[in-house]
C-alpha cells in the first residue's frame, strides 16, 4: 500500500495487514471521569481567562509591549527544544526582521517566526483541516534547503531519546506514513465537530488533539515545532490569548524533561486505543495557568505612571533568590536597557539589593 493512498481506498479503523488501525473520536471524552487535580485547573484557567477579558481593555498599551517579548521568547525555546539554537542577540535580530539568516539553523528560526506571526494575526481565520497545517509546515521551512515543507512523511520515523554517551533509546513509533494524512483529517473533523457541539471542554480536549498529533509524528522534521505552534492556535481560537503575551513554549522547555516522560508515558496502549491521556493533559494545563499567573504578575507591574526605578524595585520583589538583569528587563519590557541598569545600581548602593560577580555572569539578591 502507497503511503499516499487516497483517503477513499482506506479509512482510520480498517483493518489493514492483520492490524485494525487507530481511530479518532473525541465525542467518547464527554464519557469520560476527569480526576478532581484537572478539574481544578480548568476551573483556575477559566477564572484568569475572565479577568483576561479586563486587562485586554484596561491596559492596552502596556499589554503591547509584552507582546514582542513573548514572541522571541517562544521562536527561540520552541527551536532550542529541538536543538536548534543561534545567539540571543542574532534572535532578537531574525525575530524584528533586522538581519538574514546566516545558516541552517537560523533559516529555521526565521520560519517559525513567520509562522507565528501568521497566528498571531490571523487566528480566527485559520481553520482546523488538514491543508491548513500542511500550509503552516510548508511556511516553516519556507527558508531551508529542505524539500519537506507541506508535505506528509514518506518514511517511517520514530520519536527517540539520544543520551550522552550516543545509544538512542525509542520512546514512541508513530502511526506508518501511509497512514498519516487521514490520521490527520480525522483528528481534525473529529476535533472540530466535538469543539462545535460543546460536548467536551477546550480546555481538555486541546491537550489530546496535541497529543494525537505528536503520536502521528506526521511529518519527516518539524513536528514538535508545529505541535506547540498548533498549541498557540488552538487555545488562540477558544479565546485563551496569553500565549500572545507571556511564552508557553519558553515553559515547556524549562521544564522539557517532564514533557517527554509524560508523553512516553500517555503513549503506552496508544495505537490499540488504550492510552491514558491523564498525565499530558495535566502537563499542559499546568503549563497554561503558569503562564496566565505571569501574565497577571507582569501586567501589574507594567505602569507608565511610576518613575523607572520604582518599576524595577516592584520587578524586583517578585523575584526569590538570584535574579539578573535580563530577568527584570522582561518583568519591566517599557523601560529601556539603560534604566534598567541605573535603577539596579541605583538599589545596589542604596542596599535595596547586592550584586554578585562580573560581567555576563552577573546576578543579584535582594537584602530584605
Amino acid at each position: 500500500m502507497d503511503w499516499n493512498t487516497p483517503k477513499s481506498m482506506v479509512k482510520l479503523g480498517e483493518i489493514e495487514g492483520g492490524r485494525r488501525m487507530r481511530s479518532f473520536d473525541y465525542s467518547k471524552l464527554k464519557e469520560r471521569q476527569w480526576d478532581s487535580e484537572v478539574l481544578g485547573l480548568v476551573a483556575q484557567i477559566h477564572e484568569f481567562k475572565g479577568r483576561q477579558e479586563l486587562y485586554l481593555k484596561q491596559k492596552p498599551a502596556a499589554l503591547e509591549k509584552l507582546v514582542e517579548i513573548a514572541k522571541i521568547q517562544s521562536t527561540e525555546a520552541s527551536n532550542k527544544i529541538e536543538g536548534i539554537v543561534t545567539t540571543s542577540t542574532r534572535i532578537q535580530q531574525l525575530c524584528m526582521d533586522k538581519t538574514t539568516p546566516r545558516n541552517r539553523d537560523e533559516e529555521e528560526i526565521m520560519g517559525y517566526r513567520d509562522v507565528l506571526n501568521t497566528i498571531h494575526e490571523s487566528y480566527e481565520y485559520i481553520p482546523i483541516r488538514s491543508s491548513y497545517i500542511l500550509q503552516l509546515h510548508r511556511d516553516l521551512y519556507k527558508y531551508s534547503e529542505k524539500a519537506i515543507g507541506g508535505r506528509y512523511k514518506n518514511t517511517q520515523n520514530v520519536i527517540a531519546e539520544n543520551h550522552e554517551d550516543g545509544i538512542q533509546r525509542v520512546i514512541f513509533t508513530p502511526l506508518a506514513p501511509y497512514e498519516t494524512p487521514n490520521a490527520i483529517e480525522e483528528i481534525c473533523e473529529s476535533f472540530n465537530r466535538v469543539i462545535d457541539s460543546c460536548e467536551v471542554d477546550s480546555l481538555i480536549l486541546i491537550p489530546i488533539f496535541i497529543h494525537d498529533f505528536l503520536c502521528v509524528h506526521p511529518f519527516n522534521d518539524g513536528n514538535g515545532r508545529m505541535s506547540r505552534l498548533l498549541t498557540t492556535l488552538l487555545l488562540y481560537r477558544q479565546g485563551y490569548v496569553v500565549g500572545r503575551y507571556i511564552s508557553i513554549e519558553s515553559k515547556i522547555e524549562k521544564t522539557k524533561t517532564k514533557y517527554y516522560e509524560v508523553f512516553e508515558q500517555c503513549g503506552q496502549g496508544w495505537h490499540e486505543e488504550q492510552e491514558n491521556p491523564m498525565p499530558f493533559v495535566k502537563y499542559l494545563l499546568g503549563i497554561i495557568l503558569a503562564a496566565y499567573r505571569d501574565f497577571e504578575s507582569r501586567i501589574n507591574l507594567v505602569d507608565d505612571k511610576l518613575p523607572a526605578i520604582e518599576q524595577v524595585r516592584a520587578a524586583i520583589k517578585e523575584k526569590i533568590g538570584k535574579f539578573t538583569k535580563s530577568e527584570i528587563m522582561e518583568l519591566v519590557p517599557g523601560i529601556g536597557k539603560a534604566s534598567v541598569e541605573n535603577s539596579l545600581k541605583k538599589l545596589t548602593e542604596d542596599g535595596v539589593i547586592e550584586k554578585h560577580g562580573m560581567g555576563k555572569a552577573t546576578f543579584y539578591t535582594r537584602n530584605d
